[in-house]
């Protein structure tokens, strides 16, 4: 860069070229650190979520991911005892005896159905 001859006026140039320097440095620095602890604090919140909470004061506790898959699992082992034939107690189970009993109270008018035979 070619000097203007006025030596003030240079050293304004040069003085002022540095600060904007300095001042976009420290700007990308600031921002790339607050989005660092952004991104930090957000990865805390995803692992809080993810392994549960204890209880805090005025705060009740919640269960994380693993407990409440446990907790799904269980559940839907309960639905499909259900939906299955089995022991004889399953909601399947009933559906079928009521059928059975009401095919031999109502036989079919055509004679081609038979009732429902229980499966195992």
């Amino acid at each position: 860069m070619e000097p203007t001859g006025i030596p003030a006026v240079d050293a304004v140039l040069v003085w002022g070229g540095a600060v904007s320097l300095l001042t976009g440095v420290v700007t990308v620095l600031w921002r790339g650190v607050r989005g660092a602890v952004h991104l930090a604090g957000r990865t805390g919140q995803f692992f809080d979520d993810f392994y549960g909470e204890e209880e805090r004061p005025g705060v009740p506790a919640r269960p994380g991911v693993l407990e409440r898959l446990s907790a799904f699992e269980a559940r839907m082992t309960r639905v499909e005892h259900e939906l299955y034939p089995n022991s004889g107690e399953s909601l399947r189970d009933a559906v079928d005896l009521a059928n059975r009993r009401l095919a031999r109270l109502c036989p079919d008018e055509d004679g081609d159905q038979q009732p429902p035979t229980p499966t195992t």
